[in-house]
């Protein structure tokens, strides 16, 4: 007896209609299915039906197209971009205006632990300036000076040390990208 409701194959018309139901192109599609565009290629002219982890996407696309958009990252509008990230899960893009103190973000997770401000949406330039302290050693630190000439730091700055750390704490698995 099958333990889940699904299907086990699609055509390639059918992987083609829903990418073109999307608005995606064949390498967008290839971008958000984690695979190739040749394989995109391949699976649209095939005249065998395809299996495999592609079936269940399609199948949830066509039930709940927006999850499409929902993951989109959006267009970089600021100098500064932090991607927060679990692991190698992308948790919450924070995109920063330095010059206007103007805080961004979006959120990639509904698990409020994971996110850069848990269940804050909107930060403040304040909140996020305390973020940046949270993934840094504290400026009270014993023998800060002595750590801070092993990175090649000036002084005590959050955003210096995040940059030659990446934020990562030897107590968990999170960590920032940085973009300038």
């Amino acid at each position: 007896m099958e333990k889940y409701a699904l299907e086990h194959q699609v055509t390639g018309e059918e992987i083609r209609q829903c990418r073109k139901r999307l608005g995606l192109s064949q390498e967008d599609f290839a971008r958000f299915a984690n695979v190739s565009k040749k394989t995109v290629e391949r699976w649209e002219y095939s005249k065998t039906p395809i299996s495999g982890p592609i079936v269940t996407l399609v199948n949830i696309l066509r039930e709940h197209p927006q999850i499409e958009e929902e993951r989109k990252i959006p267009e970089r509008k600021t100098r500064l971009r932090l991607s927060y990230m679990f692991r190698d899960e992308l948790c919450t893009v924070i995109d920063v205006d330095e010059r206007n103190r103007d805080v961004e973000v979006v959120n990639y997770t509904r698990h409020l632990l994971k996110r850069a401000f848990g269940k804050i949406e909107k930060p403040s330039y304040q909140q996020y300036e305390e973020f940046l302290e949270s993934r840094c050693f504290p400026p009270t630190r014993d023998k800060m000076k002595l750590v801070l000439r092993e990175y090649d730091i000036p002084f005590y700055d959050p955003m210096m040390i995040i940059e030659r750390t990446e934020g990562r704490m030897a107590e968990d698995d999170f960590w920032i990208r940085v973009e300038r």
